[in-house]
């Protein structure tokens, strides 16, 4: 269990967040998450592991929906190139830097195919995450965990190396289902939930869930909309949602890998509304292209 890799995954095409951002033009705000993960990666620890990139394109034209998912062809073809770069690196340990959600997608079912379906997955998010291309949201990133589980989109779910059951899979820090519908899939998919107040100070059920699971490794997807906005309120999208301090998701990430095997860690959503502003300011100064 000695082989850890850092994968920078800089998917965009899977938000479809513009009209969350009206003070930046859609152009630059839909590929924010692409300059984000980049940015986790600048500010990251450095480190020996090996590092792998997964190429991304950055065009923007007409974003068209295919099958209720915007920009598809775009998510196949980085899905692809993903698994491609998990299959040569055969690492036992994968910290990804995102990105929107989706990133996890391809990692998570990597690793439990990798593990022997010896994992449980907890998602930290202001959100489920458990819309199908037949709901009315059509970015991807809102999908993800349910494609973790094998739910979807028939072209997307058909590359993924593995399903992970709902049974082995709990939501942390969630708050807003957003729709009834959502919020009634949840429940019927079994899935344990724990809020931002059932986790804020105390780690202890959500530790009891993990152990209940009788799973020997953990997966953790930390989608920084979980986090009180006014905390870091220039690096997340959704500026109404999170509620959770930038200190406790840390410590209780720390808690579950002092507990468990944490073989997989997935930073994702990070929209650095300031950096992209700059971005367009230096691009728009002369001398400077």
């Amino acid at each position: 269990m000695n082989k850890t890799i850092r994968l920078i995954y800089p998917q965009w095409q899977g938000g479809n967040i513009a009209s969350w951002i009206p003070k930046i033009p859609a152009e630059d705000s839909s590929r924010g998450y692409y300059l984000g993960a980049m940015l986790l990666d600048f500010l990251a620890p450095e480190t020996e592991m090996r590092t792998f990139t997964v190429p991304v394109s950055t065009e923007y034209n007409e974003r068209k929906v295919t099958d209720g998912i915007i920009d598809k062809e775009f998510i196949i073809k980085q899905t692809k190139a993903a698994l491609d770069i998990l299959d040569i690196a055969d690492a036992d340990r994968i910290v990804t830097l995102g990105g929107e959600c989706s990133v996890s997608v391809p990692v998570f079912t990597w690793l439990n195919k990798k593990h022997a379906d010896d994992v449980a997955v907890v998602w930290f998010d202001q959100h489920p995450d458990v819309t199908l291309p037949t709901d009315e949201y059509t970015g991807y990133h809102a999908m993800a965990l349910t494609a973790c589980m094998g739910m979807g989109d028939k072209d997307i779910i058909g590359l993924l190396p593995s399903k992970i059951p709902s049974k082995n899979v709990c939501l942390a820090g969630i708050r807003d289902y957003e729709f009834p519908y959502i919020e009634e899939r949840v429940k019927e998919l079994g899935l344990a939930r724990f809020t931002d107040k059932e986790v804020s100070e105390d780690s202890t059920q959500l530790l009891n869930w993990i152990k209940s699971t009788g799973k020997n490794k953990v997966l953790v997807h930390f989608d920084m909309d979980v986090l009180d906005p006014t905390d870091i309120v220039a690096a997340v999208a959704d500026t109404t949602a999170g509620v959770l301090k930038l200190r406790e998701v840390v410590r209780i990430i720390n808690e579950i890998a002092n507990e468990f095997n944490l073989v997989s860690l997935t930073v994702a959503e990070p929209m650095p509304r300031i950096a992209i502003r700059l971005k367009k300011m230096l691009a728009d100064l002369p001398l400077l292209k």
